[in-house]
């Protein structure tokens, strides 16, 4: 009797060699699928090792920067936080760098920035100053949109304020904000349970009504951090500030308003101030900029990595 027609009388080994067939091809097709993801991903980690190499030669400084007489410019853009481009640490890493090149004639701080942390604005004052004193540098501002609050707490440590005569310049206060959720709390019947080990470890909880004890001490505190403000901007403008009771009021002004209140010095563009102020045309960028290769790295793992691993997953599933 041939094996087809043993096969074909035996229901039970017809079966098993179906299973095993439909096994062999299930395992080869996982096989194949693993190959094609690991040659995948090996493309993939060698595309971001090209990145990471490319983005670590774009944000070495040129090699004429160390030889030719130049401007040096550190952009203070956006938001100013410790998380933020425009954080102290890459702001003082740039103003460093600028310092210590000798093709620096000057450091200029573009800034487009509506203002952020006074801790942050502080911090880059301070260093601003310091470097000053130790390389004998001058340094300009020039304010484009905005130039305010924290922002122009570190702008008044530059030797000259330049803007346009369009700019917004100036809100020279402090703020604190938040919301108040008690009331609706109450009319949808949701009661607030708040355990704390410390009398003021609560305080200006949002959940919790108002206390005036705690509002009081939460103003003292902004009050001493405005004076701070305030002592930063006299001494970076001097004689030059005429002061009116608007001044440290938290009001901001236009870029011509503010030359004429003290502000700011003159109307100037970075173009204006490298060729005509500094004369050094020629201008290289100092700035600490996120590059591709970063904001891949962080990026990376928890968005695409983790599709493409999910999609792997399914994809070598037996069904």
């Amino acid at each position: 009797m041939s094996d087809a027609e043993s096969n074909a009388s035996d229901p039970v080994s017809a079966t098993h060699d179906a299973l095993f067939n439909q096994f062999a091809k299930a395992y080869l097709d996982q096989q194949r699928r693993e190959l094609r993801w690991r040659r995948i991903w090996r493309f993939v980690w060698i595309g971001v090792a090209i990145t990471i190499a490319w983005g670590a030669i774009q944000s070495v400084p040129s090699a004429k920067s160390q030889v030719t007489p130049h401007t040096a410019l550190v952009e203070v853009r956006g938001e100013i936080g410790a998380e933020t481009e425009a954080s102290a640490d890459n702001l003082m890493a740039a103003l460093r760098s600028a310092f210590e090149d000798q093709g620096a004639q000057a450091v200029v701080m573009r800034i487009n920035s509506p203002g952020g942390s006074p801790v942050q604005a502080g911090l880059v004052n301070d260093e601003v100053r310091r470097l000053k004193a130790l390389h004998k540098k001058k340094v300009y501002a020039v304010c484009e949109e905005m130039c305010a609050s924290a922002a122009y707490y570190m702008a008044v440590s530059a030797d000259q304020i330049y803007v346009d005569k369009a700019s917004v310049v100036g809100s020279i206060g402090v703020l604190m904000d938040g919301f108040g959720f008690n009331g609706v709390m109450d009319k949808l019947g949701v009661e607030r349970r708040l355990m704390t080990a410390g009398a003021n470890k609560g305080m200006l909880d949002p959940y919790s009504p108002r206390n005036a004890q705690h509002e009081a001490f939460a103003q003292a505190m902004l009050d001493q951090i405005h004076q701070q403000f305030i002592q930063v901007v006299r001494q970076g403008r001097g004689k030059r500030l005429k002061e009116t009771p608007e001044t440290f009021s938290g009001l901001f002004w236009n870029g011509q308003q503010a030359i004429s209140l003290g502000l700011a010095d003159q109307l100037g563009s970075l173009d204006h101030v490298a060729r005509d102020v500094v004369k050094a045309e020629d201008i290289i960028d100092y700035t600490q900029k996120e590059n591709l290769a970063e904001r891949l790295a962080k990026r990376f793992g928890a968005a695409f990595g983790a599709g493409a691993v999910s999609a792997m997953r399914s994809s070598v599933s037996i069904h």
